[in-house]
């Protein structure tokens, strides 16, 4: 028997030491999905709590088929969503000129001076309604329709607020790291 399949045996069996294993081996990597969908360090720290209590919860649906650690990100994102829906309506913004851009001066460095920090800050600055899409579709792989299903949304919505989250990204990156380059809607 592995080692996932032993922790999750005694989480099963109500086994606090092996339930706390199983939170400090993968709460980073959880936290850190939780960050990509929250507004801020609070709201993902409550995603990943509500989280946690699901995958205690739905332990025993497991089927040890495919990646646990996937199984459990995918519950994860799902209390993103729901945490998400409860508090949004999910529509699309028409003037993306009204979002507010960073005040400070570009610095001149080039893409490769962008680190993955940098890059969660950006993406976290997106609007709400532009983040969940952008990283459902470009963080987790889901299709429009997928999408447009989990977030109650049309599939046109979905691809509108991609592309308009991908504008602003791409204005960000470039104000950040002072490269101004074209700005292609996809």
């Amino acid at each position: 028997m592995s080692d996932t399949k032993k922790i999750i045996k005694g989480c099963l069996a109500g086994n606090r030491r092996d339930q706390e294993l199983l939170y400090r081996r993968h709460a980073a990597k959880l936290y850190a999905v939780c960050l990509q969908y929250s507004g801020n360090d609070e709201e993902a720290r409550d995603i990943l709590q509500e989280g946690f209590i699901k995958i205690f919860e739905n332990l025993g649906h497991y089927k040890h088929e495919g990646s646990f650690e996937g199984w459990m990100r995918r519950i994860t994102v799902n209390t993103a969503l729901e945490k998400f829906r409860s508090r949004h309506n999910l529509y699309r913004v028409d003037d993306i000129d009204t979002i507010k851009e960073p005040d400070a001066e570009p610095d001149n460095h080039d893409y490769a001076g962008l680190e993955a920090n940098d890059l969660l800050t950006i993406i976290r600055e997106l609007p709400s309604k532009y983040r969940m899409v952008f990283n459902l579709y470009a963080l987790e792989g889901y299709s429009h329709k997928e999408i447009s299903k989990m977030v109650n949304i049309s599939e046109g919505t979905s691809k509108s607020n991609l592309s308009r989250a991908r504008v602003i990204l791409q204005r960000r990156v470039g104000s950040y790291t002072g490269i101004k380059k074209k700005v292609v809607n996809e």
